[in-house]
């Protein structure tokens, strides 16, 4: 579907092409994919096999069959086609256009546009999936909302974090700070995914929007990964991203469960309560030092073992780990201590 609303998205010709037929008060059946499959089930009209324009579409469509167009929409190949689905596949419309469209979709698999003539919307079918296309400036108001809606969640985030901090620095974090960490991640993820559909759909007039999202998502979803590859006990059978796919599954009304949410970490039974004690190994924590590459950060925990001993390690121990130079050395020490310093003095502000 997002592919199909990326191809019919305000500044592609395509989206033009209909607009323009809407505008003119017409209706349309437009099949965006011209292979074999959808010729065996075109009967009558007559092949074109022109460069595609809006104009065209436009012209096109005051004809009452269906218009068929190449895969990439730079081709219209037929007009005033007479479609013939299957009449067993099953549909939920009642107009005569739309049940067309909703047939061809699902039989074929392709974007299927619906113009209603009578009731002024665009329709787009693809697969056993409909989305009818909301007017721009009513899509930017309900984008506009969302992003809101996400600030106040990454706020949020950014306390949870910040707790973690202080509670990492002084080694008293439970199973459920991390928990309630992941848990607010994956709303932001989420909430995202959702503008991000809007944004698809919104074409060229969501450049603002995306910038804001992006803006906003800045290192949300590196955290997660960060956070789940200091706490998550890998082995041959269990990675991070059996972790983050089990995250992910889990749909609203499981994520607010802390349980079900402890569950993904694959924690051994000690540690399988919300009070559970838990020690950070030190990946979140060194990521945030500049110029500190992942390998390097990579050494330093295996070498130490825990964020804890990490920030006991004196400048001539950190200089003994592989690609850590004394100056690197010196660099992690310093930058360790501010945080430390930053997030305790922040938590107890």
């Amino acid at each position: 579907m997002l592919h199909a609303l990326s191809v019919v998205a305000p500044g592609q010709p395509l989206r033009e092409g209909v607009d323009r037929i809407l505008q003119s008060g017409m209706g349309a059946l437009i099949v965006v994919g011209d292979g074999p499959k959808v010729l065996s089930i075109c009967s009558g009209g007559f092949l074109l096999d022109a460069a595609f324009s809006p104009q065209r579409l436009s012209e096109l469509a005051k004809m009452d069959g269906a218009i068929v167009l190449a895969a990439d929409t730079s081709r219209i190949a037929r007009a005033n086609v007479h479609l013939v689905p299957d009449p067993s596949i099953p549909t939920s419309e009642t107009g005569t256009r739309h049940r067309t469209a909703e047939r061809v979709a699902r039989a074929m698999g392709l974007p299927v546009i619906s113009v209603s003539e009578d009731m002024a919307v665009i329709a787009v079918y693809t697969g056993a999936e409909k989305h009818q296309l909301i007017p721009v400036p009513r899509l930017l108001d309900r984008a506009d909302q969302a992003l809101q809606t996400l600030e106040r969640y990454k706020q949020r985030l950014v306390e949870v974090s910040s707790n973690l901090d202080a509670l990492e620095v002084e080694d008293l974090v439970t199973v459920r700070d991390v928990a309630t960490l992941l848990q607010r991640n994956e709303m932001v993820l989420r909430i995202a995914d959702e503008i991000a559909i809007d944004i698809v759909e919104l074409g060229t007039e969501g450049r603002l929007v995306r910038l804001q999202l992006d803006e906003v998502l800045a290192g949300v979803a590196d955290q997660r990964r960060l956070v789940l590859r200091d706490y998550v006990n890998e082995d041959t059978d269990w990675h991070v991203d059996d972790a983050l796919a089990r995250i992910s599954e889990l749909d609203t009304e499981e994520l607010l469960d802390l349980d079900l949410v402890i569950a993904t970490l694959h924690l051994p039974a000690a540690a399988s309560t919300p009070d559970a004690p838990l020690s950070p190994r030190g990946h979140r924590m060194l990521s945030r030092l500049p110029r500190l590459r992942e390998p390097i950060i990579d050494r330093v925990v295996t070498t130490f073992g825990s964020l804890a001993r990490i920030l006991r390690a004196s400048e001539k121990e950190l200089d003994a780990v592989e690609g850590v130079s004394p100056q690197r050395a010196r660099a992690i020490k310093d930058g360790l201590r501010r945080i430390a310093e930053s997030s305790i003095l922040d938590h107890y502000s």
